[in-house]
């Protein structure tokens, strides 16, 4: 029996074509795994009516972690939801880990000292979906904006923070730089406006950061970190903001480091991880092999030390970067003419 057993999800669009980079440069390690494939995203929409089908539900219940390439989102379709989305929350995946470092040698760098790590709620903020249309009697009954409002024209988001659900994400957050010898975390809120939702994550927030007297802390405004993290992104080590406030932050903070094909993600939960790139299904690219596929194969090494295979995550993370140095090899997001495959290839043969 092999030692690890992962859900294999390509998914729609690139999410094919980074897969398969992927499987090359895993399949050049000695890691003693089965890749189950799994369905999932707008193809089994469009045969089963369903984009995270029952069957690979069951699957990901049997697994060690899962790999996932990308699924459109199709947000006008009627009754079609993210599959993603729904992995996260059916097995309360509740972390978003989202790395950002810059390479030496990649020409889309910005800032060659960006090595940055966010914690980003995956469940709670506006990552909760609550939302109301029309809106309930209770929400009319709210004095001010919604006073008067005519519920059938209007819609409502809540912004859900709770004790428990703070209190976990930034432990893991002090837990990880604390492993990683990390030297500072980062809690970005807006406590000032919305005292009571991001007011609990702040003082939860302090609380914890008791537990860890060796590892820096420091509470900034997310209007500030925004601006910061462009002037000054060395400033920063551990980020942990809440909601709505990470993807922004975490999304802008890509663009440090050459884009999204260089980010990669990891969804954690207690028992379950999915691994995946930062970037979307791009359709308008989906077969070419032309897109980069070092985020995507990023993951796998986040996946890798998931599975407590430290020595060859570290090993895939050098020969990730010996390649963007050497920079013989580059796709067109880096200004040269590779396909998906070479890069993959090329990276392999590091290895």
């Amino acid at each position: 029996m092999p030692h690890h057993r992962i859900a294999w999800l390509p998914g729609d669009g690139i999410g094919v074509d980074v897969c398969d980079a992927t499987r090359i440069v895993l399949d050049a390690l000695p890691l003693d795994a089965e890749f189950v494939p799994g369905e999932i995203g707008w193809t089994c929409w469009e045969r089963y009516g369903d984009s995270l089908p029952p069957q690979t539900v069951g699957l990901l219940e049997q697994v060690s972690c899962a790999f996932f390439g990308a699924a459109m989102s199709k947000p006008h379709v009627p009754g079609y939801r993210s599959p993603i989305v729904r992995i996260r929350r059916e097995f309360d995946l509740y972390a978003g880990v989202v790395p950002c470092r810059a390479y030496p040698g990649n020409p889309m760098n910005l800032h060659d000292d960006t090595d940055l790590v966010f914690f980003r709620s995956n469940s709670e903020g506006l990552s909760a979906s609550v939302e109301f249309r029309p809106l309930p009697p209770e929400l009319l009954a709210v004095p001010g904006v919604m006073a008067g409002l005519d519920p059938q024209a209007a819609a409502a988001s809540l912004w859900v923070i709770t004790r428990e659900g703070s209190r976990r994400l930034v432990r893991r957050a002090f837990e990880y730089a604390r492993e990683k010898r990390r030297k500072k975390v980062t809690v970005v809120h807006k406590a000032n406006v919305h005292r009571e939702t991001d007011g609990l994550f702040l003082e939860v927030a302090r609380e914890v950061a008791g537990d860890f007297a060796d590892i820096a802390f420091e509470e900034v405004n997310v209007d500030a970190a925004a601006g910061w993290l462009i002037r000054t992104p060395a400033a920063f080590d551990v980020i942990v903001p809440t909601s709505i406030f990470g993807t922004l932050l975490a999304d802008n903070a890509a663009q440090l480091v050459g884009g999204f094909g260089f980010v990669p993600t990891a969804n954690l939960g207690t028992r379950l991880a999915v691994f995946e790139p930062m970037h979307g299904s791009a359709p308008k690219y989906a077969g070419q092999y032309r897109v980069n596929p070092i985020a995507a194969i990023l993951a796998a090494r986040l996946m890798l030390e998931w599975l407590g295979e430290t020595v060859l995550a570290a090993r895939l993370e050098h020969a990730v970067a010996a390649v963007i140095r050497e920079g013989k090899v580059r796709t067109y997001d880096m200004g040269g003419t590779n396909s998906t495959l070479e890069m993959a290839e090329e990276i392999a043969h590091k290895l």
